[in-house]
């Protein structure tokens, strides 16, 4: 292979209620095509995120008994992982990850649950309801439309510096009042996508892809990575 990188999965052996392990091997099947190899490594419990070392992470979704131990745990991590993200570091956060990248989160049993404070989101609960069901979204810089797969309690509204990953056409969405799905921030992508996500909208995988390689080998002739056509597979 002509290129290396590594992943980082936080919490992987916690957070992974939602398939998203199934994220990782999507990432290594079109990153093979790219000549490139991925290393995944789970970052946990009382143990380092190094954003040095650190080309692509993937932060999962899981229960709250599950987020409120991480939640505890990632303080510590919190200063790398910011500097990891406004180091324009690449980031796919799902559900629970999602929400631990904001302020905070409110739990179904009303508990307040705080987060890392990296994207300047928050996330409130509902009362005996939830966003179940297909979603479709429109990204607006790329014009690409995503397909997948919502399920959580949690309505999560948008803060300075986010923007939406798409526009809600089908669903619910972000919170199921103003029309937005997931986040972006920097090189920081954000959904409730299950699925898991990157399996059902590879454009997306490989836009995460060629922006990690980019910024690990910024003199590289990536042209044939980008010429990469994905197929649909929804």
């Amino acid at each position: 292979m002509k290129y290396e990188l590594h992943l980082t999965h936080l919490y992987g052996n916690l957070l992974n209620t939602y398939s998203d392990i199934g994220n990782i091997l999507t990432l290594q099947y079109y990153a093979k095509q790219m000549d490139t190899h991925i290393t995944p490594e789970v970052v946990s419990l009382d143990q380092q995120f190094d954003p040095d070392s650190t080309d692509l992470v993937l932060f999962g979704g899981g229960q709250d008994l599950e987020q409120k131990v991480v939640s505890d745990d990632i303080q510590a991590k919190k200063d790398a992982i910011i500097r990891y993200i406004e180091a324009d570091g690449p980031m796919l956060a799902v559900c629970g990850g999602y929400q631990l990248l904001g302020e905070y989160y409110v739990g179904a049993d009303g508990t307040k649950i705080k987060g890392i404070h990296a994207l300047d989101h928050r996330t409130e609960t509902q009362e005996n309801n939830r966003f179940i069901g297909d979603i479709k979204i429109k990204n607006a810089e790329t014009g690409q439309i995503y397909h997948g797969f919502e399920n959580h309690n949690g309505m999560t509204f948008l803060g300075k510096g986010e923007r939406p990953l798409g526009q809600v056409i089908e669903g619910h969405g972000n919170n199921g009042q103003d029309g937005t799905e997931g986040a972006i921030h920097k090189n920081t992508f954000c959904t409730y996508f299950h699925g898991p996500v990157l399996a059902r909208n590879g454009e997306l995988a490989k836009r995460l892809l060629i922006t990690a390689l980019k910024r690990k080998y910024p003199d590289a002739d990536l042209s044939a990575a980008e010429a990469l056509e994905i197929k649909p597979t929804y």
